[in-house]
């Protein structure tokens, strides 16, 4: 009779990757996947998940850890726990850190930081240029080959055209992808939210949607002339979701992702100067929320991330034009996107895929996937479960959520991270 390490019972197992869909038992051996069936044998752990839902641990390919430089607004400790008590055991931490990604060594440190933790695999995404200046490139392949797994300016936008050819031009010889923060800043340079009816009404300086859609369309010409891989960060706007679109029709390499704040909310959030709604890009109108809602229905949308981007209190209680842009998302990504299954706008299998399998081959990562013998990074939750969020439980150090005080359904009950409980009903273990 075989026994195993941690046995997970009668739980609804969904494997994108694999096409599974079934209600069955997984069962783990020495971190990994040993099977998944009718388990006939003993466990030194068992974990009941009727009525819930068993998925590879989430992916979310777009967060900002703030280690180095701004530890007191997140690290990687606190960055990696609220990822698990969301269900997260795979993160992609942007360059925006003091010191920048812009040099192996930082990338290094973040990977290490990270093993000791342990809790979380972090992946490091490189800079685009060095201090993410938009003006000299940064030793891309040096960075892969310190654990980057893709590059960016994020939190910046790399505004000079000639300077983004040269770096699609680089990357696409060794098949990098480049991710764009996709904004003109001679349009939206001093605004701090939509530009609309909201940003009248506030009397508030707006960041005109074209701001984003006409650096895309920039983008999508020098990607087609060098034939790159191209990903559009925190798309947002209907423009810009049609010109991704077309991109893929042509059959240009241009990808796509949606945080959940842009398809489940709109510029309304930020009436009464609501500073905790406020991000770059930022909440747009209805008609671009369900284009964002079309384009992930329709596969144009590859995957969710949260564009996790904690800030210190100080930082959002200045007054809506000055206050910080960003929102945290970790812990809130798996109830607010699975509105989408609810309201059958995806398939829960095909939900799943864009926070799992789709991410992980974006990136080349061999997570988001129960494969037999894969690490048994796993997601487990309830997805009847109500719950209001509270910012002050919030496991992350960042406070600055739009959810706060709304009920969410839908809730992580444990996740494990190479086998190992890692979060269990309320409480991150180590």
């Amino acid at each position: 009779m075989s026994v195993a390490d941690v046995l997970i019972r009668g739980g609804r197992v969904i494997d994108p990757a694999n096409g599974v869909d079934a209600v069955c038992d997984i069962w783990i051996e020495a971190g990994r996947i040993a099977g998944i069936g009718a388990f006939e044998g003993n466990a030194n752990e068992t974990i009941d998940a009727t009525d819930r839902v068993v998925c590879p641990g989430l992916i979310d390919m777009h967060v900002h850890l703030r280690e180095p430089g701004q530890e007191w607004k997140e690290d990687i400790e606190s960055g990696s726990r609220a990822a698990v008590a969301g269900g997260v055991t795979t993160m992609c931490c942007m360059p925006n850190t003091g010191p920048h990604i812009d040099h192996a060594g930082v990338a290094l440190q973040i990977i290490a930081r990270a093993q000791q933790v342990g809790l979380c695999n972090v992946h490091p995404i490189g800079a685009v240029t060095k201090n993410l200046d938009g003006k000299e490139l940064t030793e891309m392949r040096e960075l892969a080959r310190a654990g980057c797994v893709a590059f960016s300016d994020d939190g910046m936008p790399i505004w000079h055209a000639g300077v983004m050819r040269k770096a699609l031009e680089y990357a696409s010889s060794f098949g990098f992808m480049v991710i764009q923060h996709a904004e003109e800043k001679e349009l939206t340079g001093g605004g701090a939210i939509n530009e609309g009816w909201v940003s009248t009404r506030l009397g508030v300086a707006g960041m005109p949607v074209e701001g984003e859609d006409s650096m895309i369309a920039r983008d999508i010409m020098l990607a087609r002339r060098v034939d790159a891989r191209y990903h559009v960060a925190h798309i947002s706007s209907r423009g810009a979701v049609d010109l991704v679109r077309a991109a893929q029709a042509e059959g240009l390499k241009v990808t796509t992702e949606a945080a959940p704040h842009h398809f489940a909310l709109t510029e309304e959030e930020v009436l009464g100067f609501n500073a905790d709604a406020k991000m770059s890009p930022p909440l747009r109108t209805e008609a671009d929320r369900l284009a964002v809602i079309e384009g992930l229905r329709d596969g144009t949308i590859d995957v969710i991330a949260t564009d996790h981007a904690p800030h210190h209190e100080d930082d959002k209680r200045c007054g809506l034009s000055c206050a910080a842009f960003g929102i945290v998302g970790l812990e809130t990504m798996l109830p607010v996107s699975l509105q989408l299954a609810r309201d059958g706008v995806l398939s829960m299998p095909d939900l799943l895929a864009k926070m799992t399998c789709n991410p992980a081959r974006l990136l080349g990562l061999d997570s988001g996937t129960l494969s037999l013998g894969a690490a048994a990074d796993i997601a487990i939750f309830d997805p009847d479960a109500t719950w209001t969020v509270d910012r002050d439980a919030l496991v992350s150090k960042g406070k600055n959520t739009p959810w706060h005080g709304k009920e969410l359904t839908g809730q992580v009950t444990h996740t494990l991270k190479s086998g190992r409980i890692v979060y269990a009903e309320g409480a991150v273990r180590g």
